[in-house]
């Protein structure tokens, strides 16, 4: 059974104030999780955990992250003000994208992001309307299957994402004639994987193809951007990733490949989300309506609107109905929003307490891509975001939506009064 870090007096409490569905944070567990990071890989000077803005775009949630340390990794022009509107300047900026409009690349120059390029013809694209900086990331795609042990993990080669193991030495060499001095190499190969052996190998894979850009080019490789994969247990039988033990596992590889090269000057990078937010955040839900025909429906006043993933993958999220985690779980249903959509399910046949109308529902782990992958699909409004503070009082870091906000970029003022609204 996973545990909620609010209970229901907490709750009943904070929906007086704030009307469900809402998605809530928990101030005190994100910190925690910061730190712990921090200490996994205290054992590299540079290290620095970029956190992937694109999982929590929220700036309060930013600014937490950055007291605790962490860099923002962004991918669009929106993310980028986010993170400037945060504070987060300079270095402490990774931009990180694909198919990219020149607009993005000059707004991540101005702001002298670090720009981590995901295609050599990004090279001749961005030096048409920008001077190269001094160091420059090349993202890696090797193809392929990527395997730990005999266990496929995931298939870079059907990924749209990074340059070619050919490429990365030919793009290396034409930026080195435009001045780029410090290089940086980053890769993603593997998604939500709670296995302490993904970063150790992806470490190796990149360690090792850093040692040999070396030696092909001269370049001096200044950091090593392990990016995101490390994932979170969403069922309630799944292990956690250690994450003191996956820091080892990296620093064993560092130690083995890099060191010996004479290449201990390299700094480590990470740019988690879901690793950092998944587990500190909850969608809370109130049971609206129950249905008896073929199957025995529980109707909630939240939708796939405001969490996606299970009608999207198919996704596993637990739930808890608060008040009854001690009663058994006696009751098949399927947990359903008002979409016109019958994939519109947060679970199906899943076992449960029986579930009464006005029961209040936390579904688990939506810290990260939970508000974030909202839309607003038969009208329908995204919900607000509350911070659940350390001192136990809340903050409302995102109002509901609100008719006027759907409407908003709609030339209507023909078709609707102001009074409407």
């Amino acid at each position: 059974m996973k545990k909620t870090f609010v209970n229901l007096a907490q709750l009943q409490e904070i929906t007086q104030q704030y009307p469900t569905p809402f998605h809530l944070y928990d101030e005190k567990g994100i910190r925690e999780n910061a730190r712990r990071l921090q200490r996994a890989f205290q054992w590299n000077k540079g290290f620095k955990e970029y956190f992937a803005v694109k999982a929590t775009p929220n700036p309060a949630i930013l600014n937490i992250l950055k007291e605790e340390g962490c860099g923002a990794d962004c991918s669009s022009f929106t993310e980028l003000m986010l993170a400037q509107a945060v504070g987060f300047t300079g270095d402490e900026i990774m931009f990180s994208s694909n198919v990219t409009p020149v607009e993005d690349f000059a707004y991540a120059n101005k702001l002298n992001a670090m720009i981590n390029f995901d295609d050599i013809t990004h090279i001749d694209f961005f030096n048409q309307i920008a001077d190269m900086p001094e160091t420059i990331s090349l993202r890696y795609n090797p193809g392929g299957e990527f395997k730990i042990s005999n266990a496929i993990m995931d298939n870079p080669g059907e990924a749209k994402y990074g340059l070619t193991r050919e490429q990365l030495t030919e793009g290396i060499k034409k930026l080195q004639n435009l001045g780029v001095k410090h290089f940086g190499l980053h890769a993603f190969l593997a998604s939500n994987t709670t296995t302490n052996e993904y970063y150790p190998e992806l470490a190796k894979i990149l360690f090792k193809t850093a040692v040999e850009l070396k030696q092909e080019t001269g370049a001096h490789i200044s950091f090593i951007n392990l990016s995101g994969g490390v994932g979170i247990p969403y069922r309630p039988e799944q292990e956690p990733a250690d994450i003191m033990a996956i820091g080892e596992g990296v620093r064993q590889a560092y130690q083995e490949v890099l060191t010996p090269a004479g290449m201990d000057d390299v700094a480590i990078y990470t740019e988690l989300g879901r690793f950092m937010l998944g587990p500190y955040g909850c969608l809370v839900t109130t049971a609206l309506h129950e249905k008896h025909i073929h199957k025995d429906y529980i109707g909630l006043d939240a939708c796939a609107a405001n969490l996606m993933r299970p009608a999207m993958y198919g996704a596993y999220h637990y739930i808890t109905v608060m008040g009854k985690e001690n009663l058994p779980c006696d009751h098949k249903y399927d947990i359903t929003g008002g979409l016109c959509e019958n994939n519109d399910k947060f679970a199906v046949d899943r076992m449960l307490p029986k579930i009464d109308l006005g029961d209040l529902l936390v579904i688990h782990d939506t810290g990260a891509h939970g508000f974030a992958m909202g839309y607003n699909y038969n009208g329908k409004l995204r919900s607000a975001e509350v911070l659940l503070k350390e001192d136990g009082s809340t903050e409302l870091i995102r109002r509901a939506e609100t008719p006027a906000d759907y409407f908003a970029t709609l030339n209507c003022t023909e078709y609707f009064k102001k009074s409407l609204f």
